[in-house]
């Protein structure tokens, strides 16, 4: 599986290093900054799958960084880790554009699970997408909705379907979770869509 990169941007040495160390300890390749105009700089260089960015940064701050990378990429996931823990300023924060929102102190558990949560919601969101899938005489197209098997007749299948299907395709040879399932709210109707076309 493609190692997932985040942008970390942090100003506190000791907590940047802490933070990256247990970020690439789970996997995940780090790029860190420490300013807000170098994190627009690294955004700029290569695509992210999740950015972690603090609001409090020399030259820019964290709330101007994620209105400026709003303005060029509206789906990468963005999460504010801040000491700046009133309730104005989460809302100005979310407004923004952010995914979520966590105070310092932190419990690193708590942002490792949000960083994994983030990046599974978004999963596929910065891959090529994908718009026709073969696999013997059948085929999918996610643009038009609709199913060809492998008699040559076409069906339209509804958006829920579609997406279930899609995912399974960005999955395979994965075990796609139950929670992953629930989180682009499926139902159960290609399940026999697929069953009657064995």
């Amino acid at each position: 599986m493609t190692q997932r990169k985040i942008l970390l941007v942090e100003d506190e040495e000791h907590l940047l290093k802490t933070i990256q160390l247990n970020l690439e300890l789970e996997g995940y390749a780090v790029v860190s900054a420490i300013t807000g105009i170098d994190a627009l700089k690294e955004f700029r260089k290569q695509p992210f799958d999740l950015i972690i960015l603090d609001v409090m940064l020399p030259e820019m701050n964290g709330f101007d960084v994620c209105e400026e990378i709003r303005k060029e990429n509206a789906k990468v996931p963005v999460l504010f880790l801040t000491a700046k823990a009133s309730s104005e300023d989460r809302i100005t924060g979310l407004k923004l554009g952010a995914d979520d929102y966590l105070t310092k102190p932190f419990n690193l558990e708590e942002l490792l699970l949000r960083v994994q949560i983030l990046l599974r919601r978004s999963s596929g969101s910065t891959e090529k997408s994908l718009d026709v899938y073969s696999f013997g005489n059948n085929q999918i197209n996610f643009n038009t909705f609709e199913i060809t098997d492998n008699k040559g007749e076409k069906r339209e299948i509804t958006k829920r379907e579609i997406a279930l299907l899609k995912l399974l395709i960005e999955r395979k040879g994965d075990v796609v979770s139950r929670e992953d399932i629930l989180d682009r709210s499926m139902g159960n109707g290609c399940l026999s869509i697929l069953t009657n076309n064995r």
